[in-house]
């Protein structure tokens, strides 16, 4: 049985199309995963059907009020020490602006520094659930879901454009479709190979100069590394990107950020829309 800490309740109003179903039925419906719906089946008011206690196998009536409680608990240590911008929130959803040089997720070698971290100093009875991911040296917008239900429905949804800087002058827009796979037996390093996975890049010229070129990308697919990968390969690797070939002289980390996010809110459905202006660094490599 569990016991309710701080949490995220959800009310759903019964329609037409609604009227007779049973319960489980009508939360799949309203994007609740089965996998949410055993789990708040084991916690005491989980459901709730016009504030009583109701079975997934009971039956709703059109303008019935059926309500669930998104429980939650942190799961990352809290270092209220780091501070990184929120450009976005809401009772579902906060979009980080992530600087570069931090990872978002702990690992080995980062075990406090991370957004991970910032975010359970910040939102202390909540999970960390980020919906999109960035590498340690990209910049930029990172959405990180408030409860298990935000997560499972923004997976995969949102709209992401990316800024990067690359190597040498491109002359026209284009598209990179070529297969990634690993490197040997690197666990992190990726390449072109013809027994990769399919991998699409598609970019417009915004400026350049003789020496690089600030290019704006969307992803068709979500390798790793894609971005790096793909402009290594055409002879254009990102600027300050030594990884996979990209000169460092004039910007000491990967010339790539995430600019621009957009989705749609999981409870409203309307649609957000959120921003964030090239770094710095990046701009000064065009003045």
């Amino acid at each position: 049985m569990c016991e309710h800490k701080k949490g995220r309740t959800l009310d759903f109003t019964a329609d037409e199309r609604e009227d007779g179903l049973d319960v489980g039925s009508m939360l799949r419906q309203r994007g609740i995963s089965k996998r949410l719906i055993t789990k708040l089946k084991r916690c005491e008011n989980g459901i709730m059907l016009n504030g009583s206690h109701i079975r997934t196998i009971d039956k709703v009536r059109k303008g019935d009020c059926l309500s669930v409680y998104l429980e939650d608990s942190r799961s990352l240590e809290a270092n209220a020490d780091i501070n990184v911008p929120v450009v976005y929130e809401d009772e579902d959803v906060v979009v980080f602006d992530k600087p570069v040089n931090m990872p978002v997720h702990p690992s080995i070698k980062h075990q406090g520094d991370t957004l991970g971290n910032c975010f359970s100093a910040m939102y202390p009875d909540l999970t960390f659930r980020p919906i999109n991911r960035l590498d340690r040296d990209t910049s930029g917008l990172c959405a990180v879901a408030k409860n298990a239900h935000s997560a499972n429905v923004l997976q995969g949804t949102l709209k992401k454009v990316y800024y990067a800087a690359v190597c040498g002058k491109i002359e026209k827009d284009g598209q990179i479709d070529a297969p990634i796979g690993r490197v040997g037996d690197s666990i992190i390093k990726r390449e072109v190979r013809p027994d990769g996975q399919r991998a699409v890049t598609d970019y417009t010229i915004i400026k350049g100069n003789e020496k690089y070129t600030l290019l704006r990308i969307i992803l068709q697919t979500g390798r790793t590394h894609q971005i790096r990968v793909h402009f290594s390969h055409i002879g254009h690797p990102l600027a300050g990107d030594d990884f996979y070939g990209g000169d460092v002289s004039n910007i000491t980390a990967q010339a790539l950020h995430c600019g621009e996010l957009e989705f749609q809110s999981p409870v409203t459905k309307e649609t957000v829309k959120v921003t964030s202006p090239v770094r710095n660094d990046i701009e000064g490599l065009f003045l």
